[in-house]
């Protein structure tokens, strides 16, 4: 059960109803407008006429550059490389330029460097590989932004290079013919959240000319920029959301090999896909040739002609995603057994892990997983000898890009987003890199988790035909999830296990109007909650045909007690937290943290009668006494039973597991030294409002 603050959309009732007159539009459709921003005459025309307008791309800085020195290239058959990233936005980047040159009658070849020997971005030995090669002009795709030194060598060897990134420039760009990137803080082009694949699908555009077929080039690309562009995590707005129907559109049918053998070894070949299909089959199979593999194979693979070498690249990458899986778990267990052994750690603002030889390929799925898992931004660094990479995820709400920065003089290179960022620094530098970024983190606000909601939904309007109005606004994904519902007050009838046990069906009641929800990947010892509880439900609603009728069905997201106090609860983990890391602390975080008997008293009974705890500490305030006690006085409380003896306490995330101990001699709680600490805090003066 995590912590976060459930936020509803705001809505305007009387504009959502003039929407749905004058386009004549149902009212749930016109109010999700209303809710998503979508309010203005061309907004709502643009998303009900499904227009693909794509803006001109030599609004894009040194875009004219990049044409005139890339079509003089084409015309003297120099040799050009592609060069690109391990990960699917690089590999679908990589592979559109390249089939759109050698349609050209280009003398061109493409690079893509290995995850564990190169590492992300233009390195040295690459550069000097492709001179051997006789290249003249290298083409980078999503990566270079970052790569100065790289790029003196580069014009060192006499060759040329063009830049196309999408990640955010540093303060000096690369010495290069041309730097496309509508990140950079000259760039006046009208959309800037393109996934590497977008910005090299830009310069195609480019390279077409005035007279440009737009139509005709997505027909033959749109596919692969598609699932480049979702498996990339950028938003599903503006430029990006034409370029992801157009792809969605084609992936059913695309007549591309490659791609038809992996959506068939996914099991989805023939069916209508949407984002969330993609990023769940096609994009982690993509990804995992470059975690794992050895990653041109998945270039090969998409400009594949051959359907046996297409097949047989197909079988070999969807070997290495299940390979991946495989040490992706074993990974991250390692991960949470060292933070295990540094408990100290968990109540840091920025988790840092590192272990020696990781694998480079998942320690970034893994940084994922620990985010989702303690709700904090998190960096996972592997190191070896002398030299240590990491990879990064974060929170809403906290820059990890920002963060990097702050301490940049720790890396030897660094990159990335405000969400997802990568390192690379000596190894003696880790310890140091931890108290840095968690240094930075103390000085900026704390981030509160925040789960938004587009709207509460009473029970009784819920029908089969809602799904079928949402269709307007997909594909769904960052900056335009799903629409998520809140089903508030529903107080729970039912607890049945489906599938085996490992899934729960879940009957609730509201008044007179009962529904079925469905809770995936819990089984009834997880599930945290009881048959007459109380909840509030952040749902999604899908509709399949079912013996010729549509039939409506409901997926919980996430759960809390309807009577929660979120805001207390988060103010008392932040409180408890700032303590545990030894900070100042005013009087009344001071107080706050402070049990009384009384409090002492009822946790250790109920913790008796019911033989301990193994579920939310959330929750167990909840039952205690519905909140009253505060969150940083049960937790503190806790901690002085274990501290004197009467309990242990093992923490699995946001779970603890406590257990009551055996005592022959009755215990003093008032002669802990953690109280004894905090009350010193207080009679020394040194916490003040």
């Amino acid at each position: 059960m995590k912590l976060k603050q459930w936020l509803v959309s705001s809505l305007n009732k009387e504009h959502a109803a003039q929407i749905a007159e004058e386009y004549g539009l149902p009212f749930f459709l016109a109010m999700m407008l209303e809710i998503r921003g979508i309010r203005e005459r061309e907004q709502i025309e643009e998303l009900l006429e499904e227009r693909s307008e794509l803006s001109d791309p030599f609004l894009i800085a040194d875009m004219h550059l990049a044409v005139e020195r890339i079509h003089k290239a084409l015309d003297s058959f120099e040799k050009i490389a592609v060069y690109g990233d391990y990960d699917a936005d690089g590999v679908t980047a990589t592979a559109i330029l390249y089939s759109y040159l050698e349609s050209c009658g280009g003398n061109v070849m493409y690079y893509i460097p290995e995850r564990e020997g190169e590492g992300y971005g233009l390195n040295l030995t690459a550069v000097e590989f492709l001179h051997n090669q006789q290249v003249k002009l290298i083409i980078t795709v999503d990566n270079g932004i970052a790569s100065v030194k790289e790029a003196e060598y580069v014009k060192e060897l006499g060759m040329d290079l063009i830049v196309t990134d999408h990640h955010r420039p540093q303060e000096q760009l690369p010495q290069a013919v041309a730097v496309i990137d509508p990140h950079r803080a000259d760039d006046t082009s009208p959309y800037k959240q393109f996934a590497g694949v977008g910005v090299a699908f830009k310069l195609i555009m480019a390279l077409e000319g005035e007279e440009r077929d737009t139509e005709g080039l997505l027909e033959n690309y749109a596919d692969l920029v598609a699932v480049g562009t979702i498996g990339d995590v950028v938003p599903l707005t503006g430029e990006n959301r034409a370029l992801v129907k157009a792809g969605l559109r084609l992936l059913s049918r695309t007549d591309r090999l490659g791609l038809r053998e992996l959506l068939e070894h996914a099991g989805v070949l023939g069916r209508q896909l949407n984002a969330g299909n993609v990023a769940f089959t096609v994009v982690p199979r993509i990804n995992a040739t470059g975690r794992i593999g050895v990653p041109d194979r998945a270039v090969r693979l998409l400009v594949s002609e051959d359907p046996e070498e297409a097949g047989a690249l197909a079988e070999d990458i969807c070997d290495d995603n299940d390979y991946r899986r495989q040490i992706e778990a074993e990974l991250y267990q390692s991960a949470l057994q060292d933070i295990q052994e540094n408990p100290q750690w968990r109540y840091d603002r920025v988790l840092v892990v590192a272990g020696q030889d990781w694998h480079h390929g998942v320690i970034g799925i893994v940084a994922a997983r620990l985010v989702d898992h303690f709700g904090k931004p998190c960096v996972v660094i592997s190191y070896s000898g002398e030299e240590a990479k990491g990879s990064g995820r974060s929170v809403e709400g906290f820059s990890l890009f920002d963060a990097l920065c702050s301490c940049s003089e720790l890396f030897t290179k660094f990159g990335g987003h405000p969400m997802a960022a990568g390192i690379a620094l000596s190894t003696e530098r880790i310890e140091a890199f931890r108290e840095a970024i968690n240094r930075y983190a103390a000085s900026v606000p704390d981030p509160v988790p925040v789960l938004r909601l587009d709207c509460k939904l009473r029970p009784a309007t819920l029908t089969p035909d809602l799904p079928g109005l949402l269709q307007a606004l997909e594909p769904f994904g960052t900056d335009n999830p799903a629409p998520l519902f809140g089903l508030y007050q529903m107080r729970l009838e039912k607890i049945t296990p489906v599938g085996e046990g490992k899934h729960l069906r879940l009957l609730f009641s509201r008044e007179g109007t009962h529904t079925v929800c469905m809770q995936f990947r819990t089984t009834p010892q997880e599930f945290p909650y009881e048959v007459g509880d109380e909840l509030d439900l952040a749902v999604t609603l899908d509709a399949k045909e079912y013996k010729g009728e549509n039939q409506l069905s409901v997926f919980i997201r996430e759960m809390k007690l309807s009577k929660l106090d979120t805001e207390a609860f988060l103010w008392g983990k932040l409180t408890y937290e700032k303590y545990k890391r030894g900070e100042s602390l005013t009087l009344a975080e001071a107080e706050g943290l402070l049990p009384g008997y009384e409090d002492f008293a009822r946790i250790y009974r109920f913790l008796r009668e019911r033989g301990g705890w193994s579920k939310s500490p959330v929750l167990l305030l909840y039952r205690l006494d519905g909140g009253v006690m505060g969150y940083a006085r049960l937790l503190t409380a806790l901690d002085v039973f274990a501290e004197r003896g009467l309990l242990t306490m093992n923490w699995d995330g946001e779970l603890v597991n406590i257990r009551l101990c055996e005592t022959a001699e009755k215990v003093n709680l008032f002669e802990s030294q953690i109280l004894c600490h905090i009350n010193q805090i207080k009679e020394d003066g040194a916490a003040h409002d």
